[in-house]
């Protein structure tokens, strides 16, 4: 199957600038990325793309096989990246897609120029033997994918609100619900699991490329003490803390987010 057409791959902006490929979370689609792009554009090569099971991809691409863990998605944006032909590129991973960039960037180093983490969990699930606050317990995960089988619907609804934040802006909170509910129901309870139940905290420390951790300085899904973590286990990274709040800056305070992305792909000229 063509890479282009099965994760509606989508370049645009300056040619010959650096590049940069945005890639987004659970539930969402390239479309999150939005505002974001025309910042960008003005100095990068932007790429985007759907991961497969979301927004315009290649449904007929989805197996559950495939997609089971973070490896198929790993797989996908690696052929993306030598598709297109541009060379290394700067990746930004939202929230799950965060850790997808950091597994790739351990497996392919030299097709990456940098790594920008935007609000990352490398764990989602607490672990006290181990020091380690992901912000759910064992029983919140399992609790919270057991309400998605039962009503994916029901749950999007009253998810998308606490995941988006800034209660002050309902419309915000209403478009990532509407992004939710457009998702296939049975590819989204998959990619729940993979996405709630993965654990990559030992994956960390194998990315050898600039990376830039970005939190929000609130974020009831990836809690400051994560973005901490990652940056404390990725060796030579940078941590940021934007005024951001919620899990997905890109939509609540774009301008912030898209100069954060550009001042670091900046700094690797």
């Amino acid at each position: 199957m063509n890479v282009r057409s099965r994760n509606q791959v989508k370049v645009s902006g300056r040619v010959g600038g650096p590049v940069v490929m945005l890639a987004h979370g659970f539930g969402c689609d390239q479309n999150l990325w939005r505002l974001v792009i025309p910042t960008l554009e003005r100095d990068f090569t932007v790429v985007r793309f759907d991961h497969v099971g979301a927004g315009r991809s290649e449904l007929s691409a989805w197996s559950e096989e495939r997609y089971s863990s973070l490896d198929g998605y790993v797989d996908d944006l690696l052929e993306i990246c030598e598709e297109i032909g541009l060379g290394p590129v700067t990746f930004v991973g939202h929230s799950v897609s965060a850790m997808m960039g950091v597994l790739a960037a351990a497996r392919h180093p030299e097709s990456f120029t940098g790594l920008v983490l935007l609000a990352p969990s490398p764990c989602f699930i607490d672990d006290p033997a181990d020091g380690y606050r992901g912000g759910f317990t064992a029983q919140d995960i399992e609790e919270l994918l057991q309400s998605l089988d039962a009503n994916y619907l029901g749950w999007s609804g009253a998810m998308a609100p606490v995941i988006m934040g800034n209660p002050e802006r309902p419309e915000l909170g209403e478009e990532l619900t509407t992004s939710f509910c457009a998702t296939d129901p049975d590819i989204a309870r998959v990619f729940a699991r993979v996405t709630f139940l993965s654990d990559n905290r030992a994956d960390l420390a194998r990315v050898t490329v600039p990376t830039l951790v970005a939190q929000c300085s609130s974020d009831a899904i990836a809690p400051p003490e994560v973005g901490d973590y990652v940056h404390a286990e990725i060796k030579g990274s940078e941590l940021v803390t934007l005024n951001a709040t919620g899990h997905c800056p890109q939509l609540s305070a774009p301008e912030e987010t898209a100069q954060a992305i550009a001042a670091f792909v900046g700094t690797l000229r």
